[in-house]
């Protein structure tokens, strides 16, 4: 169900097809210093997974990772948990008119939950925004769409595609996505954000979880942009 990857942080992977493929999707929950849950890019909430998540604390905060990633099933969250606030990406909103945010991200994070999580708006992309975090208590990146890292337990197919997209065991967005980078200057500088964090474990947005060695698997999957 809910996998724990180091002090207060927990992955829970559930399927997801794209274009007739498998690449799965991964939600994150993090226990806050203040004992409520982060959950970024919330899976389907069935009964046992909320049974597990009101097993680790409250629902607070429910983030997703831009307006095309992380932002399914929100509304069974708030339906769920009315007391929860649900987090918008640049471009979300008018995405989801059908919920009411609470807050729109950027580069700050909030201060309720500042003292374990910081972000990074990842900027330069033609029309894609997204939203990274870092988990400082178990030194965890989160990514989305920019974090591709689609590895050998992955159907066939997937692979080979992976492989000519250039994210087949490396962390990274797909070739469609570089190819529509408005802005390589900025988009740089929000990577090297990224890397200026203090982290071991990666969390991609689908594919697989790099348990350690993240910082240098994000360093060699964007060794073109670098």
């Amino acid at each position: 169900m809910l996998e724990q990857r180091g002090d207060r942080c927990w992955t829970y992977e559930e399927p997801l097809r794209f274009l007739g493929l498998e690449i799965g999707r991964i939600m994150t929950v993090i226990r806050l210093s203040s004992g409520g849950l982060f959950v970024q890019s919330p899976a389907e909430l069935t009964p046992e997974l909320k049974t597990a998540l009101d097993d680790l604390g409250d629902v607070r905060f429910v983030a997703p990772a831009s307006k095309l990633h992380g932002h399914l099933y929100m509304e069974q969250y708030r339906a769920t948990y009315p007391d929860a606030e649900l987090l918008a990406a640049p471009g979300l909103p008018a995405r989801r008119p059908d919920l009411q945010f609470d807050q729109l991200l950027g580069d700050t994070p909030d201060p309720r939950w500042a003292p374990d999580i910081d972000q990074v708006a990842i900027v330069g992309h033609r029309w894609l925004t997204e939203l990274a975090y870092v988990h400082r208590p178990s030194r965890t990146v989160i990514l989305g769409d920019v974090g591709f890292h689609i590895g050998e337990e992955s159907p066939l197919t997937t692979r080979l595609v992976a492989r000519a997209l250039g994210v087949y065991k490396q962390v990274g967005p797909p070739l469609e996505f570089r190819l529509t980078i408005a802005n390589e200057a900025s988009f740089r500088r929000s990577i090297q954000d990224v890397l200026a964090w203090e982290f071991d474990r990666v969390v991609p947005g689908h594919g697989e979880i790099i348990d350690t060695g993240g910082k240098r698997a994000v360093l060699e999957g964007y060794d073109w942009l670098l």
